[in-house]
């Protein structure tokens, strides 16, 4: 049986069962080897930052603002305020806590770009903005009610109601909620 053991320098020494064909590198058994060790580990870094220098350059944060293209012009929007999102034919509204908008761009479209920034899909023809769920009822119909800030109710179909998992990062006292 082959085994490693560590000496008092902190560098790798074979016991006595351990011959030439042990898997530990020769270098390693070398008391001086720590030492390269150690320095090969310093210098791992550095050889990094050379290899990608844009990785030290700072990201751009991601904007909680997007533009929509409204009557004409472009209108700068906090995605913190929009409620919920909700398909009407070919069109979306976007519902927020102090005015709506109509866009001609799918639901789909805007539930790809809209999941990074924290909308769900709840039912086939709407998104709701996470950060502003109020409440969770289950209905005996198997799917649930969700209501929002300013008390608008919505139906979360069994389809999507596994999206639901996503509102919270942790269920305390909930038994585990995982909607089935």
């Amino acid at each position: 049986m082959n085994t490693l053991k560590m000496g008092p320098a902190g560098h790798a020494v074979s016991g006595p069962e351990c011959s030439s064909r042990c898997p530990v590198d020769r270098e390693a058994q070398h008391p001086r080897a720590a030492l390269f060790i150690a320095r090969d580990a310093r210098e791992q870094p550095a050889r990094s930052a050379e290899t990608f220098p844009r990785s030290q350059t700072h990201a751009k944060p991601k904007s909680c603002r997007v533009a929509i293209k409204v009557g004409g012009k472009i209108l700068f929007i906090n995605l913190c305020d929009v409620v919920s999102v909700q398909a009407k034919g070919k069109c979306v509204w976007l519902q927020g806590t102090a005015s709506s908008y109509l866009l001609r761009e799918s639901i789909s479209v805007l539930a790809e770009a809209l999941e990074t920034h924290g909308f769900i899909r709840i039912h086939r023809s709407v998104l709701v903005n996470i950060l502003l769920v109020e409440e969770i009822r289950p209905l005996s119909t198997g799917e649930y009610c969700l209501r929002v800030e300013g008390g608008k109710e919505y139906t979360v179909t069994r389809t999507y109601k596994q999206n639901l998992n996503s509102l919270a990062d942790f269920w305390i006292g909930t038994n585990a909620f995982s909607p089935d």
